[in-house]
């Protein structure tokens, strides 16, 4: 499938405002909140609301009003990608903070009814306090085995409700979503432990339910504007349709069902996370050019390998890498945008660009020397921020395992 590469004039005028608000108020605040873990970047908050409560208010008009698509591809996916690149090209911390559905919400989108989007998504649309949403599948036991998942989803049959019982951690926006907000979380629960993924099912958790607890926040070692909680379920009831997806999905029975829609919603989330940390190795690699810039040294594109010096190599072998993660981001985001599967190209994407920035912003420091490990710049704080890309929306590990199996037409069970 070909890609165009031209943007339409009305997301080129979106990204410049986005470039203004990375340039003039995320950068300008990522050392503050970065020595002030948890403190909330309320600048950026109260900027991004109205705009985010603006888009996802016409997106959800337009799907109530049954209003038919446009010809041919959208691109929507291919916008939210350049949004996250500049975004945390700015701050991937304050970023992270953006008051909108985020992860929660690529779930709902993935797998819920028409009904269920509109029931869920409309407080991300309206009021004036910002709104937040998460997602929670990661448990003390269970990290990139998701069959080990132990949170139970029990139906009582005389209420009718889903009863959670377990713990979930680091849960990125977990406490704004439960404690600051109106907001939800997704919880990927069980309701057979002893059936393994097929057991799994997606349930959706309001702000404000009993018997749910925000038990601890993480002090992290990078992207430490953002807040990851621990969230604890004891005897927490939610409604029958709190259960995201069709009538099929919904029934209290073993299939795989749930499982497939956790994986649609990586295959939707995992491009925006390969953008982001792209956005971070594109802030260290333009720093590094500038302060070698600074000094005299220039980077020659027209020269061959053998004629450039170990500093332009390495320069120049960053921005490549960095270039060829950006451009598998931008397929597997158009390929959504297309309608079509991208389950191998958002892992390849996640994958590259998770060793990418983490071997661009190691490199950043190495270059720039003592000072490049201070904190007078934000080369550290980029490197610091940079790891969790490989490691959050699958690890680098269990997406190259994800690549090798659809490219070697192995099933789970062959490749392991």
């Amino acid at each position: 499938m070909a890609i165009s590469f031209e943007i339409p004039e009305k997301l080129q005028q979106t990204l410049q405002m986005t470039e203004a608000v990375a340039k003039g108020i995320m950068r300008g605040e990522a050392r503050r909140l970065d020595e002030n873990e948890h403190e909330r970047p309320t600048t950026f908050i109260s900027m991004m609301w109205p705009v985010l409560r603006e888009q996802q208010r016409r997106q959800l008009d337009r799907a109530s009003q049954g209003e038919r698509k446009r010809e041919g591809p959208g691109m929507l996916n291919v916008s939210m990608v350049l949004t996250f690149e500049m975004l945390s090209w700015g701050d991937v911390g304050q970023m992270l903070c953006m008051p909108t559905a985020l992860l929660a919400g690529a779930a709902i989108e993935a797998v819920g009814t028409p009904e269920q989007k509109e029931r869920f998504l409309r407080r991300f649309a309206e009021g004036d306090a910002p709104v937040w949403g998460a997602m929670a599948m990661t448990e003390p036991g269970a990290g990139s085995d998701t069959s080990a998942i132990q949170t139970t989803a029990t139906l009582d049959p005389e209420t009718n409700e889903w009863v959670l019982n377990g713990e979930k951690i680091f849960c990125t926006n977990g406490k704004l979503a439960l404690e600051e907000s109106n907001g939800i979380v997704v919880v990927w629960a069980t309701i057979d432990r002893s059936a393994g993924r097929a057991g799994m099912k997606p349930f959706v958790v309001e702000a404000g339910t009993p018997g749910v607890t925000v038990e601890k926040v993480e002090i992290k070692h990078g992207i430490r504007a953002s807040d990851t909680a621990s969230i604890v379920f004891r005897d927490a009831r939610i409604p029958y349709d709190n259960l995201l997806g069709s009538a099929e999905v919904r029934r209290p029975e073993v299939t795989t069902m749930g499982f497939k829609g956790a994986m649609a919603t990586f295959d939707a989330s995992r491009p925006l996370i390969a953008a982001s940390a792209i956005g971070v190795g594109r802030a260290a690699l333009e720093f590094v050019k500038e302060k070698l810039a600074d000094e005299g040294i220039e980077i020659p594109y027209d020269k061959p390998y053998h004629a450039l010096s170990a500093v332009q190599r390495d320069v120049i072998e960053m921005e490549m890498q960095l270039k060829a993660a950006w451009l598998l981001t931008l397929r597997a985001a158009s390929l959504i945008d297309h309608g079509q599967q991208n389950n191998l190209e958002a892992s390849m994407a996640k994958t590259k660009a998770g060793k990418v920035v983490t071997a661009a912003t190691q490199k950043a420091v190495e270059l720039l020397g003592p000072l490049g490990y201070s904190r007078e710049w934000l080369v550290e704080k980029w490197m610091r921020d940079a790891k969790i890309n490989d490691i959050y929306e699958g690890t680098g590990q269990i997406n190259t395992l994800i690549v090798a199996r659809r490219i070697l037409e192995y099933s789970s069970r062959e490749l392991r």
